[in-house]
Parts: C-alpha cells; sequence; structure tokens
C-alpha cells in the first residue's frame, strides 16, 4: 500500500509540474506577441497645411503641400516611431487653390525661386523628453522647428508649429514674394505687407502591424 500511495503521490506532483510549464509557457508566448506590435507612419494618411499672412491685418492665406514622404520606419510606441522619422517634402506639390490660378506659380518662382535647394525641403522628427522638434533644411539651413504633438487613442497624430522664416535666412524671398504680391497684399490701410511668420500643421495616422 505504501509503494502504491508514494507511486500516486509522485504522478500527481508530476502533472502538476507539467500544468505549471504549460502555464508558464502560455504567458511567455503572450508576452512576445505584445512585444512585437509596432506602429508605423503612413504617408498616404498625412497632410501637411500650412498658413501664411498678408495685409496689417494678418489675413491669413492656406495652402498645403500634398506629398510628403516618409522613411520606413516603425517603432513600439507612437513616440518611438516619431522619434528620429526622416521626412521629404517637394516644393512642387504646393497647392493652394486659388481660383484664378496664379498663386501657386508666384510662390514657387518668387519665393522658393529665390532661395538655394529649392527641390525639396527635408527634415527629422525628434522626440526629447516629449518635447518635439522638427529639425527643417531649407535654403541651405538647417533649423529647429518646435511642435506641438498630439496622440488620439485612434493613433491620430496632430504635428503643430509656427515657422519664422528669418531662421532660415527666408526673408529675402519673403520680399521677392511681396514684390510681385504688392497690391494684393494691400488691407484697408493701403500698406502692403507679407508677414514672416507662417503657421504649419501635419496630421497623419499610425498603423499598427
Amino acid at each position: 500500500m505504501k509503494k502504491i500511495s508514494i507511486l500516486l503521490i509522485t504522478l500527481s506532483l508530476g502533472i502538476l509540474s507539467c500544468k505549471n510549464d504549460k502555464k508558464e509557457s502560455n504567458i511567455e508566448s503572450t508576452t512576445e506577441v505584445e512585444t512585437t506590435e509596432k506602429f508605423v507612419v503612413k504617408s498616404e494618411a498625412t497632410s501637411v497645411k500650412w498658413t501664411a499672412y498678408k495685409t496689417t491685418e494678418k489675413k491669413g492665406v492656406g495652402g498645403e503641400f500634398t506629398t510628403l514622404n516618409f522613411e520606413n520606419k516603425s517603432g513600439s510606441t507612437p513616440e518611438e516611431a516619431l522619434n528620429d522619422l526622416k521626412f521629404s517634402i517637394p516644393i512642387s506639390s504646393l497647392f493652394t487653390n486659388d481660383k484664378t490660378n496664379t498663386r501657386d506659380a508666384k510662390i514657387k518662382a518668387s519665393f522658393f525661386g529665390s532661395m538655394l535647394n529649392t527641390e525639396f525641403i527635408k527634415g527629422t522628427i525628434k522626440n526629447s523628453n516629449n518635447k518635439y522638434v522638427a529639425t527643417l533644411t531649407m535654403n541651405g539651413v538647417t533649423n529647429d522647428l518646435p511642435l506641438k504633438v498630439t496622440v488620439t487613442d485612434e493613433r491620430r497624430v496632430s504635428l503643430k508649429g509656427t515657422m519664422q522664416l528669418k531662421d532660415w535666412n527666408a526673408l529675402g524671398a519673403l520680399a521677392a514674394l511681396n514684390k510681385v504680391c504688392y497690391d494684393l497684399h494691400k488691407g484697408p490701410d493701403g500698406v502692403s505687407k507679407t508677414w514672416e511668420d507662417v503657421a504649419i500643421e501635419v496630421n497623419t495616422f499610425l498603423r499598427k502591424n
């Protein structure tokens, strides 16, 4: 009887041990699945809008770049996916929906045409302690554009900032644009003015892989 009892106890312990091993194995497997999930920025779901200003009343003139190219980058969190993300914007994709069909050509020729290396605006988004900047290269000058970034539960991302054109040595280009748009940039006071600050807003979507 003692031998039978000992045998039964040994078998019971062996079965319990196998069950525990299986549970631990399942836990480890689940953890691996969770850590391999990645967030990726979708270029095709991204919009780049800007607002420039004219007249002393600071009337907004809106436009966008219809193309934004991102590098292929992912991260285990939205913040990781956005950090060190490189991008380029073709100047040729500028669009303002101007009914006269003349504004786009003036901006490309007089503003960007007065700069250096005007095929693309290039940059990198950087995040340090939840403070974001876009390190932008335009007119042969590289400078930081501070960004306010929000990420929703639906993985929609908004990046907003205000570009000061003097930081990219672009005041000469701004003067060239104001010259060809002199009368159009006059307000009720008769003063023609084109402002140095440009509001930037980028909206995108993070895909889960």
